[in-house]
């Protein structure tokens, strides 16, 4: 049947779409690079939802995912997180060897797939943060750099930042904290006033804040969580 074979062909867009943002990170093409991430995150979201709509699960699917993840949310997020290490002033002594830590992102990311796939705690909710959250917050870098604030830049473009931002990423990727599934079973406000207060809270501050707002997003929906899984239960 042919219908087997589309989140297939999805997952496929999903790893062209890093593999082009690869070519345009390393062509110094950051904002081009992020585009790629958002678009990989569109079809990794879609090969499930269809997956489970048109019935026709598989064991090579789930694995493609987890390889095609790798490349578009963890070696083009570290790519990119390493160009702006370039174009960081360099640190003394250390010069642009000091931007490999950048790759610690996509070290971290494969430990995160590979956990997920045999743990079987993860079925509903998360456990260490996801990798196209964490991509989509390294996407969202170039793009407030692009906005043109002067100030926002400079800090981003910070050495001992990227570096700080590239060890606390790649912690959280495979810490052991519960983080909130996005899934809804029903649409029932009570069973998921928390991911109600997450979607309306990502709206507003995107409507204000624009691409400077993803890490207050990521932010809120780490303290939800905890909320959720340390203070309720």
């Amino acid at each position: 049947m042919v219908k087997k074979y589309i989140p297939n062909t999805i997952t496929c867009l999903n790893l062209f779409s890093g593999c082009l943002g690869i070519v345009y990170a390393f062509q110094g093409e950051l904002k081009y690079a992020s585009i790629a991430i958002l678009v990989a995150a569109i079809f990794d979201f879609f090969d499930g939802m269809v997956a489970r709509v048109l019935q026709v699960y598989s064991d090579i699917g789930k694995e493609l995912d987890s390889l095609a993840d790798m490349v578009s949310f963890g070696l083009l997020p570290a790519v990119i997180v390493y160009q702006l290490f370039l174009k960081a002033p360099q640190v003394p002594c250390l010069g642009s060897y000091f931007g490999f830590s950048a790759f610690l992102i996509a070290i971290f990311s494969a430990l995160r797939l590979a956990k997920f796939n045999i743990d079987t705690r993860q079925s509903e909710n998360f456990i260490g943060l996801p990798t196209p959250a964490n991509a989509l917050l390294v996407a969202s870098l170039p793009m407030i750099m692009a906005e043109g604030s002067v100030c926002l830049s400079s800090f981003i473009l910070n050495p001992i930042f990227l570096f700080a931002f590239s060890l606390v990423m790649s912690i959280l990727l495979v810490i052991e904290l519960p983080l909130l599934s996005l899934k809804f079973k029903n649409l029932n406000i009570a069973n998921n006033l928390l991911r109600y207060i997450l979607i309306f809270s990502a709206h507003i501050l995107l409507l204000i804040f624009r691409f400077a707002a993803v890490p207050m997003i990521l932010l809120i929906y780490i303290l939800l969580s905890i909320i959720q899984f340390r203070i309720i239960k």
